[in-house]
């Protein structure tokens, strides 16, 4: 079994791939394998294979200041603190995580974590309630100075001229919501380090999970996920974090630090029973990812062959821009049953040919926004619906639904027109969800648009 961290088990502050306790062992499990047994060890007193949940408040002291680890819940709860070591260990290159009530909550404490009149420089796509904290939230209440930047075509020199004395961080998506825009997380990475103001790189890991992408291998500070999405992957928790690695220099300890202070200070926790749905969801997190991928690859394919869809946008679907850096952008495990198990190909730098997985997202472009109502309105298995991540199938309008709260004129230059549509692929049947997709398509066109 790998290292795990007890629940009854008070939390160090960070467990991390091949670290428990302080103690340094050899991590050889696999992501599956991890994000079954990590912080869920059988209960020392009962012998319970699954964690209980645990919500009492408070906890018994045997004399003033002196516990088991445990003062108030708030501080620190054992499913909290098993979900934490549960995500440190599956984003690989982890060392702690952090676990907050949602992932605008987590947004928050990490741009609070920023202080007064910093800047921010950003990926110009990102999802419309980061868009929302950033340009209004912090913007007013902290004074912080946002600049959106393309960061999927912008060069050395752009990215470089784009920071500022006082950036303290870089915000990546990738993909992006809705627009799937795909960045290099290691040559940003280069560029940032090698900056002479050194800000740090976070990247929101959310539409590929832990599962296809480990941004902190390839030079993330720190990653940011909402767990409400694939991670829980049951639509049933509204939850958020960050995951760290070991500090890379005194200002990274130091960030690592405030952050876990305000997740404390501010009180931004999820509860114990939602700490626990997070914990169980993501024991299937590998099953479902694969699958998700390998319909979403099938329903892209069936949406390129329709003469109605005007662009497919999913990386992983042969003939797409963004193909190349798709496949080398993949987390080595991902990769590895890719090769090994769903394609069978030799291993190979180079992407394979005929498409592969790329978690389960897809944007699509129709003539206009009535023919994308009329899709959205002609699905039976995809539920019009926000979110995502789920093992159900879900379908959303992003210009008048997730990034409605963004000016028309950004939206459109983002290419978030009335024709957009985006999918997120749940685990169905594959040929159900084909069905469906291309049902609803010839609703379309009988439909005239």
């Amino acid at each position: 079994m790998s290292p795990s961290l007890d629940l009854l088990t008070p939390k160090t502050k960070g467990t991390s791939n091949g670290v428990s306790n302080g103690i340094h062992k050899p991590v050889q499990d696999g992501f599956g394998t991890r994000a079954i047994h990590v912080g869920s060890s059988p209960d020392a007193s009962t012998g319970a294979v699954i964690p209980a949940i645990s919500l009492s408040t408070t906890y018994a002291q045997s004399a003033p200041g002196v516990h088991k680890g445990y003062e108030y819940s708030r501080s620190d709860n054992p499913n909290r603190n098993a979900l934490e070591s549960l995500l440190a260990s599956i984003e690989v290159g982890g060392q702690q995580g952090l676990a907050f009530a949602s992932g605008s909550a987590a947004t928050g404490v990490v741009v609070q974590a920023l202080g007064h009149g910093a800047h921010v420089l950003s990926v110009n796509d990102i999802y419309g309630g980061t868009h929302r904290y950033l340009t209004r939230v912090a913007r007013e209440a902290q004074g912080v100075d946002v600049t959106l930047l393309d960061l999927e075509v912008a060069d050395e020199e752009a990215v470089a001229e784009a920071i500022k004395p006082n950036t303290k961080l870089v915000w990546l998506e990738s993909p992006t919501n809705p627009t799937l825009k795909l960045m290099d997380i290691a040559r940003i990475a280069k560029i940032v380090r090698a900056h002479p103001v050194q800000p740090l790189l976070l990247v929101d890991n959310t539409f590929l999970s832990p599962y296809y992408s480990s941004p902190l291998q390839l030079g993330a500070d720190l990653v940011l996920h909402s767990l409400t999405k694939y991670v829980n992957g049951h639509s049933d928790v509204v939850m958020g974090a960050v995951i760290l690695p070991p500090a890379r220099n005194a200002t990274a300890k130091a960030f690592a630090e405030k952050l876990r202070f305000l997740q404390n200070a501010t009180g931004a926790v999820p509860s114990p029973y939602d700490s626990w749905l997070a914990q169980r969801g993501a024991k299937t997190l590998a099953l479902r990812m694969k699958q998700h991928g390998a319909n979403a690859l099938k329903v892209a394919r069936a949406l390129k062959r329709n003469p109605l869809v005007r662009e497919v946008m999913y990386p992983g679907l042969e003939g797409d821009r963004r193909y190349d850096l798709a496949w080398k952008s993949l987390s080595a495990h991902a990769k590895k049953w890719i090769v090994e198990e769903h394609l069978r190909v030799e291993p190979s730098v180079d992407a394979p040919a005929g498409g592969f997985p790329f978690s389960g997202m897809i944007s699509f472009r129709l003539p206009s926004y009535d023919a994308a109502v009329a899709f959205l309105t002609s699905t039976r298995l995809f539920t019009l619906a926000e979110s995502l991540g789920g093992v159900e199938s879900l379908a959303e309008h992003p210009a008048s639904m997730t990034h409605g709260g963004i000016p028309e004129a950004e939206r459109a230059a983002l290419g978030i027109d009335g024709g957009l549509v985006r999918l997120s692929v749940g685990v169905e049947e594959a040929e159900d969800l084909v069905r469906d997709v291309e049902q609803a398509l010839e609703r379309v066109r009988v439909a005239g648009f």
